[in-house]
Formats: C-alpha cells, structure tokens, sequence
C-alpha cells in the first residue's frame, strides 16, 4: 500500500491557529524538523498518519490537553482553492456539497467522507481511512470546526451544526467543554464521526452560482485528480525502495521489476509525477535517515546500512547536503525529543 496524504492546506490553516493563539511556532516546526518555507511550498502533501505524532507535539509544547478544540476556534476560513469554487458557483449549498465529495481527495487521500439525509436531518459521515487518526481527539475535534467555519462562510453564516457524534470519548465535564465550544449537541464514543444539520440548508442558493464557471470549476478539479493519481507511482516506488534498501539493490531496473513494468515505463511515469527514480530514492533516504537519528539510538554505522550507503563517508556527505548538518550534529539538535514528526511532501 502507497503512503495516504494530507493536502498542506490543512497544517497551513492549523499553523495560522497556532500563531493567533500565541503558540510557540517555532519550538513546534523545530521539533517536527521543519521551517516556514516548508509550510508554504507549493503542492505540499503531508503523511495522514502523521497526524498522530503532529498532535502529540503541539499538545506538548502548548501544554493544553484539549489543543485541537481550541485550534479550531482560531481556524482561519478555508479559501482560494477549488472546492470552495466547486461551492460558490453550484446552484445550491448541497449541490456543492455532492460536488466537493467527488474531489475529496484534493484535501486529503484518506477522506472516505459520505453524505446521507435522514428525514429533516443532514448528515456528513467524517471517515478517514485511518481508524488511529479518526479516533484522535485534537484532529477531529478541529476538523469538524474547520468544516463549520467553511460551511458558515459559503452559506453567509446560515449554516448551523445541529449535532456532532465523535468515536473518541469523553467524560461529562468534557463533554460539556466540547459543546460549549461548538454551540451544539455532542455525542462521544459514536460508531462513527457524524456532523448533523438542518436539510433545509441543502437548498440554500448561493449568489454566485454561475454555470459556465461550475463547468471550469470542475474540469480543473479533476485535473488535480489526475495529477495526485500521476504522483501515486512515487508511493508505490517508495515502498519498493523500503523493502530493497538493506539489500544493496535499490536500482530503477529492481523497482520496475517488482512492479511488473519496463524500466523506461517506470522512468516515464515518474518524470509525469514531476520527479525522477533518483529524486525518490534521496528523498527516501533522507527522511528514513533523519527518522533514525532523532527517534532511535542505532549507530552511525548501522544508519548507515539501513539507508542503503555502502560507506559511512558517502553518508556523511549525503546528509550534509541534503540538511545543512553533519548527522551527529542533526542527532544533537533533535535527541530527546519524542516523535518527530516525518512530513514530506
């Protein structure tokens, strides 16, 4: 299986939370081993199932246990990408409501998000493909403001949650916190996470409902599509590259075998995905590398040989270049420090 991902929107939004709430950014992003450029690169994609260790930290450093419902109360609204367009220009709210599940991969692989109307009642059913991460208090409990916040801005604040249902539980005092905060009733310990709201938005008309700016809308949208499914060859090269590292050999002739394809067809596809085999495998290299270095103990010598180098010179060298630091200086910087948080794009 390819590793699933996170458009970098969402760190970006949850980034400006944390800057409004007075969070020390840069003990976080130094700590996750990354800068603000990063944040801001185009196309950034981030590991879903870092989201696990990303929470840890910001609770870490904010020392506030429930960080994620505070976040979502300083959310900047999510703009200025297309499936806000895919809204705006839709007739009604719940044409750009089916519309935009069409597209949910651009905000994240995982979202495996439904929709469904129960009498009066609407109901977003908020799954991911990760049962750790959707059970994870702080990303679901800010997610879901994020939605209300967007839902809000695109309705001209008709839109109202009317009932939340969350996997993960809480006892009655948090219970109460949770929906003093989100202004609606709160169920925990649900079979699934649920956001409830009136059926009558459905029809809510947008002033900007426009059909030839619907149609290019949603031709661009699928252009997106297409190309995050071009980049999905990388995933699968990586995991190849994972299993064929402490062998030696790792070559663009090894991976194309396993996957059942020519060497040039493999080379083509990632030069489609805007990369190269070599491109992949340094990148690779480098973010196992740094995962080594900060999370474990394992020798100079043994990180060497899980990386792939045949010397410990070729290594240092490698390392130098990609991060600035030699790996004993970059081991310095981040030892002792639980979790580092992996996000490549």
């Amino acid at each position: 299986m390819q590793e699933l991902r996170d458009a970098g929107v969402m760190l970006r939004l949850i980034y400006q939370a944390m800057v409004d709430r007075g969070i020390d950014t840069e003990a976080i992003l130094k700590r996750l081993g990354v800068d603000e450029d990063y944040l801001n690169s185009a196309q950034l994609r981030t590991p879903h199932n870092a989201q696990l260790f990303f929470w840890q930290v910001v609770e870490d450093v904010s020392g506030d246990p429930d960080i994620g419902l505070h976040l979502g109360q300083h959310l900047p609204t999510y703009k200025g990408q297309v499936l806000e367009y895919l809204f705006l220009s839709s007739p009604t709210f719940g044409e750009g409501l089916r519309r935009a599940l069409n597209y949910q991969r651009l905000l994240s692989d995982a979202a495996n998000t439904d929709f469904v109307v129960e009498g009066d009642e609407a109901c977003l059913i908020l799954d991911t493909t990760s049962d750790e991460v959707k059970r994870l208090k702080h990303f679901s409990e800010c997610f879901v403001q994020g939605l209300m916040i967007f839902f809000q801005s695109i309705t001209d604040g008709r839109f109202q949650c009317s009932r939340v249902e969350f996997e993960h539980e809480r006892d009655e005092r948090g219970t109460a916190h949770v929906e003093e905060v989100l202004g609606c009733k709160v169920v925990f310990g649900a079979d699934e996470n649920r956001m409830y709201f009136p059926a009558s938005l459905l029809s809510h008309a947008s002033p900007h409902a426009e059909p030839e700016l619907l149609d290019l809308h949603e031709r661009f949208a699928s252009e997106q599509v297409a190309r995050l499914e071009k980049k999905d060859i990388v995933g699968q090269v990586e995991r190849i590259v994972a299993e064929l590292l402490d062998s030696g050999e790792v070559t663009l002739d090894a991976v194309a075998e396993r996957l059942d394809m020519k060497p040039r067809t493999l080379r083509t596809r990632l030069t489609e995905a805007d990369t190269s085999f070599n491109q992949v495998l340094a990148d690779f290299r480098y973010r196992l590398a740094r995962q080594l270095l900060a999370t474990t103990d394992e020798s100079i010598d043994e990180i060497v040989y899980l990386t792939g180098f045949s010397e410990p010179s070729t290594f240092y060298r490698a390392f130098k270049r990609w991060s600035g630091m030699t790996p004993i200086e970059y081991r310095k910087t981040a030892q002792g420090r639980e979790g580092i948080v992996e996000l490549d794009d």
